[in-house]
């Protein structure tokens, strides 16, 4: 399997402050079609995707993910994620709502924003099981870039290993060759 590896700086997450983020009061839900052209699937897959943020993560609670992170490593990160309160969801057609714990946003220029969203993967039966390579991508990072009035676009990298580094970066491993992408994102509310 091909692997992508992303550097990302913890300023684009550990320094997103919570007194900047806008509009901290009510839902927000956006709307996204998903394409999947990654080498885990035999075809292109499509489908829309409903985005629902109820709240946003503290700074507690992130500083808290990147110490465990840090000192004990992704598995006690992972364990750490699941124990924060739920911050929102994604569903799909047909699909049961998989629950986010973890959402920060970062203000871009001209009104924009970034939105970081992170929660555990599900794990079937099967996988859980027989544990083969993908066990060790436990998370899901959804990363949406939307303009001042909600419309962007974005990617989420399904199957995601998470590993920190040198002070100030943490390493994204992708066990796909490529994230899947978030088109015509729209913030319908």
């Amino acid at each position: 399997m091909l692997k992508s590896l992303a550097a990302v700086s913890l300023a684009a997450i550990a320094s997103v402050s919570l007194a900047a983020q806008p509009n901290l009061s009510g839902p927000q839900k956006f709307t996204a079609f998903a394409v999947d052209v990654s080498n885990l699937t035999t075809h292109a897959r499509t489908t829309p995707v409903d985005i629902t943020i109820n709240r946003w993560s503290s700074d507690a609670d992130r500083d808290g993910l990147l110490e465990i992170l840090r000192g004990q490593g992704q598995d006690a990160m992972l364990s750490a994620l699941q124990k924060l309160p739920v911050v929102g969801y994604f569903t799909t057609p047909g699909s049961l709502r998989y629950d986010l714990h973890f959402a920060r946003q970062r203000d871009e220029a001209e009104g924009g924003r970034t939105i970081y969203l992170l929660t555990d993967r599900y794990v079937g039966s099967w996988e859980a099981a027989n544990r083969p390579r993908t066990i060790d991508y436990p998370f899901t990072l959804i990363k949406l870039q939307v303009d001042k009035d909600g419309n962007g676009g974005g990617d989420a990298t399904i199957y995601t290993k998470i590993t920190a580094k040198d002070a100030g970066t943490i390493e994204l491993e992708n066990y796909a060759n490529r994230p899947v992408m978030l088109n015509d994102v729209k913030r319908v509310m």
